[in-house]
């Protein structure tokens, strides 16, 4: 079965071909550790340790390894300072921001759904007999 798109979407990019490029940038904002890492710097400029305390459970090599790849698509900037010791702070770019709100708009209603999505869980879980 395939999927039409509306002549609005006509995009030349398709996320659900496996060759797109988008699928690596879908990957790196919806992964755990990006989107929770857009959400905390859609609050302001932070450095790398007020954003590793903000994401809490995050590790430094993977908090660094996610800023990476957020940098190298273009969603955060590094803007390191020339002081003694060296300051580097990391903040959204315009794209960024976008799609920070757009992640934002889907953790928020989530939040708030999760007494549905908690009491679905304890049906299923009864039904086969738990996890």
């Amino acid at each position: 079965m395939t999927v039409e798109r509306a002549p609005e979407q006509d995009l030349p990019y398709d996320v659900f071909s496996k060759a797109c490029p988008s699928r690596g940038t879908l990957e790196h904002v919806t992964g755990r550790w990006g989107a929770l890492t857009l959400g905390a710097l859609h609050e302001g400029s932070l450095r790398f340790n007020e954003l590793r305390r903000r994401v809490d459970g995050v590790s430094e090599k993977m908090l660094s390894q996610t800023l990476h790849a957020l940098e190298r698509d273009g969603l955060v900037l590094r803007e390191a300072q020339p002081t003694n010791p060296p300051r580097v702070d990391y903040e959204l770019t315009p794209l960024g921001h976008e799609v920070a709100e757009r992640l934002l708009a889907l953790i928020r209603h989530l939040e708030g759904r999760m007494d549905d999505v908690l009491a679905a869980r304890e049906r299923y879980d009864e039904i086969r007999g738990g996890r």
